[in-house]
């Protein structure tokens, strides 16, 4: 059977003489090859064939961690297939696999389709049984709008790191942030950065770049491993235009980050020092918590550098100030933890 998508000859070759049984060691492959595995999950779903999906079980016992992480999702994916049994004759000299572990297998196919993705996220295939919807825009559509939407859009998975677009691409759709979290910012002509949010799941990303058909205005990039459902332009614009409902969400979207950026611009601009703007940032983080003598411990995986990129400040700054509350007693770090003790000063300094 060959591979999709133009795979690689030799792999394809070693596939299908390991399916027909060929017994010559040297065209046996290793279960370390993502594209043989994805090849074998194939034939597994849909021919049901047993020695592919034993590969896959070896795939879980590769020292790489990726392979590992492949294997599972793969298997994750054959909820309606089934292993040969434990007590097969010879299954174990055959696949490599203890019987106590096939049968476990079979006995417990849930663990094996409940398993997570290469960045330890929750599987998405669908918007309809997504478990991490919440209060936004467009999680909360209704029923039918939100399968009409599901239908048309792709779930995918980011690393750290990753950019989803970047400031002047043309807008190639809009994204839906469903986990972790994503830095949009802008770069003027020297150079300097500025960092004008951390997106928070529920949150659309190039929303008004795709709705009006010009270039991105930020640049968006993952802090961390993230899960994006991203919709293309063309397919969105028909859908906004046959659907009040989803025109309706876009708007109270566009709304939400319109408010978000003038209260951004409010408190950069408005703060008289640096010292100022960094309490600002700092207070925000609390999302309103009174620490009412105890302690708010708050937890950032930003840079010196990060921070002030958003309060528009240089990095020397930023770590002169952040010593300068520390001896004042105001606030403490604890490793990647900031913690903030006497947040009533903070205000007083960012007012």
């Amino acid at each position: 059977m060959p591979l999709p998508g133009g795979a690689d000859p030799a792999t394809a070759a070693r596939l299908e003489a390991h399916t027909a049984g060929n017994g010559d060691n040297e065209a046996q492959p290793t279960p370390d090859d993502p594209l043989y595995l994805f090849g074998c999950s194939l034939l597994w779903r849909e021919k049901a064939d047993t020695n592919a999906g034993w590969e896959l079980i070896h795939g879980l016992k590769s020292e790489d961690r990726e392979v590992r992480a492949i294997a599972r999702v793969l298997l994750a994916k054959a909820q309606n297939v089934r292993l040969p049994a434990a007590s097969e004759p010879g299954l174990e000299v055959a696949t490599g696999v203890p019987s106590s572990v096939a049968a476990d297998i079979n006995r417990n196919p849930v663990e094996v389709v409940g398993m997570n993705t290469p960045y330890g996220l929750e599987i998405i295939d669908s918007c309809l049984h997504c478990k991490m919807r919440i209060e936004s825009c467009f999680c909360n559509l209704s029923p039918e709008m939100l399968k009409s939407f599901s239908a048309a859009s792709h779930q995918a998975t980011y690393p750290g790191g990753a950019l989803l677009f970047l400031e002047g691409q043309k807008p190639r759709g809009a994204f839906v942030l469903c986990s972790g979290k994503v830095k949009l910012s802008t770069t003027s002509r020297e150079g300097k950065v500025l960092i004008l949010k951390i997106a928070q799941p529920g949150e659309a990303l190039g929303l008004s770049a795709a709705i009006s058909g010009t270039s991105y205005e930020l640049t968006a990039e993952t802090t961390g491993p993230c899960q994006v459902t991203f919709v293309e332009r063309e397919t969105f614009i028909k859908l906004v235009e046959k659907n009040g409902e989803l025109g309706l969400r876009a708007a109270q979207a566009l709304s939400h980050e319109f408010q978000s950026a003038y209260r951004d611009i409010q408190e950069l601009v408005l703060a008289r020092s640096s010292a100022g703007k960094l309490a600002r940032l700092l207070l925000s983080w609390t999302g309103g918590r009174e620490n009412g003598g105890s302690e708010i411990r708050l937890r950032t995986s930003l840079t010196h550098e990060e921070m002030a990129q958003m309060i528009g400040a240089s990095r020397e700054t930023v770590t002169r100030v952040l010593s300068d509350l520390r001896k004042k007693d105001w606030i403490r770090l604890d490793g990647s933890t900031l913690v903030i003790r006497n947040k009533t000063a903070l205000e007083s300094l960012a007012a």
